[in-house]
């Protein structure tokens, strides 16, 4: 049999997603897809250090690199999963040196290669506890969807907050947000370059769906609680850059253009953190007004 390391993307991605590769390929229904942005590829490049862009124009991919390996966090949607190897590897990394895959919320649009990837290179999936069962069944128990959306995956270890997760002297930080998903999260951490220390915030903005209604949902009663208590949390959190699980959320194409040269200090936005978080505590309340 073939290597997983010597496919080329685009047979990946057909096999992971055609053959069966997972128990639960039948029964999964992604959400049709209309945004295009979503699946178009984004050249990836050098964020800051040892951290790097391999998402699409619109959902953000990050790969943390070390010398026992990397950390793979998001993996947008079940396309991504061959786009996401070749961006790692046209960086100068190898796919099977992931290690680690982590997830800024369990749904589709982030995890939807989650269990391709893990199966293709063997790495251990660590999630927010309170998001381990979305996963386990492909995003049937969201209190939102409720069908299954992605290929299930199995958590290796249930992450809680201010858990660190380490590798190759890389440390994680887990902040958990809830509202989105019970079990968002946001990620801390700390980068280095030839001349600076960054600590890095990956946020989970905590944007509300439509479906989601306050104060309490049958399968979410804490919901409207869980937002207040991120947004609350959110304005806190000290940090040089930030990015997050969508790109217009940090506005990506103001900042970096495919081409521009490696620049760290294009994602050092206080203010553009803090009007995100003051526009969502704006559409909190008003959801809490019932409008």
């Amino acid at each position: 049999m073939t290597p997983f390391r010597k496919l080329s993307p685009v047979l990946l991605t057909t096999i992971l997603l055609f053959t069966g590769f997972y128990s639960y390929s039948q029964q999964v229904t992604e959400p049709k897809i209309t945004d295009s942005t979503w699946l178009k590829p984004y050249p990836p490049f050098r964020i800051a250090g040892n951290l790097y862009y391999v998402g699409t124009y619109n959902l953000a991919c990050y790969l943390i690199t070390t010398q026992q390996g990397h950390i793979l966090i998001n993996t947008g949607t079940a396309q991504s999963a061959g786009l996401i190897r070749k961006s790692i590897e046209n960086l100068g990394f190898k796919f099977s040196d992931i290690k680690i895959l982590l997830a800024t919320h369990a749904h589709y649009d982030h995890v939807g290669a989650m269990a391709a990837i893990k199966k293709a290179t063997g790495a251990k999936m660590m999630m927010e506890a309170a998001d381990v069962q979305y996963l386990a069944d492909g995003g049937k128990s969201d209190y939102v969807f409720n069908r299954t959306t992605f290929a299930p995956v199995t958590v290796d270890r249930p992450l809680h907050n201010l858990d660190t997760v380490s590798l190759g002297g890389m440390n994680v930080i887990v902040l958990h947000h809830p509202g989105h998903t019970k079990g968002a999260s946001s990620f801390l951490f700390d980068v280095k370059d030839e001349q600076h220390t960054y600590r890095v915030l990956i946020a989970n903005m905590p944007s509300i769906l439509s479906e989601t209604k306050f104060p309490s949902m049958p399968t979410y009663p804490n919901v409207q609680r869980d937002y207040a208590y991120t947004l609350d949390t959110m304005p806190k959190i000290h940090f040089d850059l930030w990015l997050a699980s969508h790109t217009n959320q940090f506005d990506l194409e103001k900042k970096h253009k495919p081409g521009d040269a490696y620049n760290p200090e294009a994602f050092r936005d206080q203010k553009g953190y803090d009007a995100a978080i003051a526009e969502l505590r704006k559409a909190y309340e008003e959801k809490g007004k019932g409008k």
